[in-house]
């Protein structure tokens, strides 16, 4: 199917269009999972929610900006992805999955998050990256199985101190905020294991060196002068990081000391819910 004619089949809402878009997929298929991702969709197609023992269900990277209520029936559903699309608020009808262990939200154009999010108790996963987030809702630390929050490419400047309640959480990823301090809160989570703060404008790092859990931190294109301590056996990833040393002051003057780039992370996969 070429892409302009999917693209003509996605926005008419006739059934005959929907099943053309769904090809064969007519029945609840084998593995539970349904993945219509860069098919152009502007509606999900109603078929799909007639399969109630759903798990999984990728919408990502097409042209949705709602979800239908009927969307509630998918009441087993563990995985839903809804990155790379147009959504400038969250449907409504997601906080009622509450099975859903993983939440992708990200390269949307959501300014917050609705208190509703707080039922879905069972999520472990969410991805908030690339939307117009100025500040982390508070709502999202009232998700207490939650064990990775990605949250860079905002415009973030500070945390909430009620993330601290947060104590399955091991994973945050703030890189590309605009954070201009290390988040104080960060410094009450000593079961964090890894630590994303690349690429904000913090200009001074306290120690980390407390924090028993940490297994990596990464502040690398901060304009800081120090790097963060650590205990031992933990990773940093920036300037002066293990195999260099932090600058030595001259006369007044800072000796400045070139790294090589951080080596791009590995791309964003799906995850299975544990």
């Amino acid at each position: 199917m070429g892409n302009s004619l999917k693209a003509i089949v996605a926005f008419v809402p006739s059934d005959e269009c929907q099943k053309y878009l769904l090809e064969d997929l007519e029945e609840m298929p084998v593995d539970k999972m349904v993945d219509l991702s860069g098919m152009q969709l502007r509606r999900l197609p109603l078929h799909i929610c007639s399969f109630r023992e759903l798990v999984k269900l990728y919408l990502s990277d097409n042209n949705l900006n709602h979800l239908p209520p009927e969307l509630e029936q998918l009441q087993n559903l563990q995985i839903l992805a809804l990155d790379f699309n147009n959504f400038k608020a969250l449907p409504l009808v997601v906080c009622t999955l509450k099975q859903l262990c993983i939440l992708y939200l990200g390269n949307n154009k959501l300014c917050s998050l609705p208190l509703e999010l707080r039922l879905l108790q069972n999520l472990k996963t969410l991805w908030i990256e690339s939307n117009c987030l100025q500040c982390l809702p508070e709502v999202v630390c009232e998700l207490s199985l939650l064990k990775t929050l990605h949250a860079g490419s905002n415009a973030l400047r500070t945390l909430p101190s009620q993330l601290r309640c947060l104590q399955e959480l091991r994973t945050i990823w703030l890189s590309g905020n605009l954070l201009s301090e290390f988040p104080s809160v960060l410094l009450d989570m000593p079961f964090l294991e890894v630590i994303d703060v690349d690429r904000n404008s913090i200009r001074f790092f306290p120690s980390l060196a407390h924090l028993p859990g940490l297994k990596l931190v990464i502040y690398d294109h901060n304009p800081c002068r120090n790097a963060p301590k650590v205990a031992k056996g933990v990773r940093r990833v920036g300037r002066w990081s293990e195999e260099t040393p932090e600058p030595r002051k001259r006369s007044g003057a800072v000796i400045e000391i070139t790294l090589d780039e951080k080596p791009s992370p590995p791309p964003a996969a799906k995850l299975e819910p544990e």
